[in-house]
């Protein structure tokens, strides 16, 4: 490999691939040269053959993998298929990045970890919102203490609308074998992310409520709503719908020392001038409220979004820059997402660590009644 160019071969030429092929190809990605491309498609072959007569278009995975015309792969292929491929990859010797979910199921996500860490290559997650640097202030708030002890997180994300129309543009579409679940595996990875990333912690236990085909002729949820517990007694909801017009982007975190609403492209801070508990222990007024301050932050700026993450990737290879999104953590969000449909499937609560095996055979119950019929791994 070069010392200032990292070579990039993307497999899946959807539209999650045609969009990073185009930032690749803009010149956006400094030190990032994209060199080759992979579908099984005939179709996106030849469209990617006539739009870009000078990228090496492979049909098979192995056959780019191992052509030694790249340092670096981005897998941006169904849901199913990014733990083998990124597996097959890191065999190859190559540094691999991975589109969102991470996998459907955390038994087969934990397996592609254990391969990245064996590797000793740079392995890495689009999880674009975490370039957000609305997210990125709410994160390093609460690391540097000014929220105090987390109390509570809501997040109502429900602005994920899609008629019946999206659902049949593809028989794959919400169904559990072709895509392992609905709105959670498909337009939540990211807040679901955000969520344990923010605060810093994951839920100790759960219980989800996940509506099946609401509103909609589809097999899989689409509508949600869970509760956790944290182990510092803390508490949190997470609602999200795509069926629901118009609909909100909410996320709000409270602590012992103020609160944080994240809305509209704004985000509010209240500030108290002393924490909850200490004013509580100290008061004797009986409708006494601790001093507050609300601030409103001044505009961010665009967020980098993908071409961010790209970057970021790039650099990690290239200069050993910490990666913002490193893909091991992949397995957080999905641990919520799965935790949410065992919740529901067993109508019971569920525990963190989840049990792997449980949900691992539960959703093979639903795999094998889909009505889309695929081989998954």
């Amino acid at each position: 490999m070069s010392a200032t160019v990292v070579r990039y071969g993307i497999i899946g030429a959807g539209n999650m691939g045609m969009g990073h092929m185009n930032t690749f190809l803009s010149g956006a990605i400094q030190g990032a040269e994209l060199t080759a491309v992979c579908d099984v498609s005939a179709q996106k072959r030849a469209e990617v053959k006539e739009k870009w007569s000078h990228l090496q278009v492979f049909e098979h995975v192995k056959d780019m993998l191992h052509s030694g015309a790249i340092d670096a792969v981005l897998i941006a292929t169904p849901h199913y298929m990014h733990p083998s491929e990124a597996m097959e990859a890191f065999r190859a010797g190559l540094h691999v990045l991975i589109e969102k979910p991470a996998g459907v199921y955390i038994k087969q996500v934990r397996e592609m970890n254990t391969a990245a860490q064996q590797s000793g290559n740079v392995f890495g997650i689009v999880y674009n919102q975490r370039m957000n640097p609305m997210y990125r202030k709410l994160r390093e708030l609460i690391q540097e203490g000014e929220l105090g002890t987390i109390r509570r997180t809501n997040w109502i994300i429900t602005n994920w609308y899609r008629p019946q129309a999206y659902y049949d543009s593809g028989s794959w579409r919400a169904t559990w074998s072709g895509e392992g679940g609905g709105v959670l595996i498909n337009q939540c990875p990211h807040q679901l992310d955000l969520w344990q990333w923010t605060i810093g912690m994951m839920p100790k236990r759960m219980r989800a409520f996940c509506q099946f085909g609401k509103h909609r002729d589809i097999e899989v949820e689409n509508d949600v709503t869970a509760y956790v517990e944290y182990e510092n007694g803390a508490t949190g909801l997470f609602v999200t719908s795509t069926a629901e017009a118009p609909g909100t982007n909410r996320y709000e975190v409270t602590g012992d020392r103020g609160k944080v609403v994240i809305e509209d492209g704004m985000l509010s801070f209240w500030r108290l001038r002393e924490s909850e508990q200490d004013f509580n222990q100290r008061n004797t007024q009986a409708f006494g409220a601790p001093e507050c301050w609300k601030i409103e932050l001044p505009a961010f700026g665009p967020s980098p979004e993908h071409a961010g993450i790209l970057q970021n990737f790039t650099d990690a290879i290239l200069k050993g820059t910490p990666l913002v999104a490193p893909g091991e953590e992949g397995i957080h969000g999905l641990t919520l997402s799965n935790a949410m449909h065992l919740s529901t499937w067993l109508d019971d609560w569920v525990d963190l660590p989840l049990d792997e095996d449980l949900h691992e055979a539960e959703l093979r119950k639903r795999i094998e009644s889909s009505r889309h019929k695929v081989t998954t791994t």
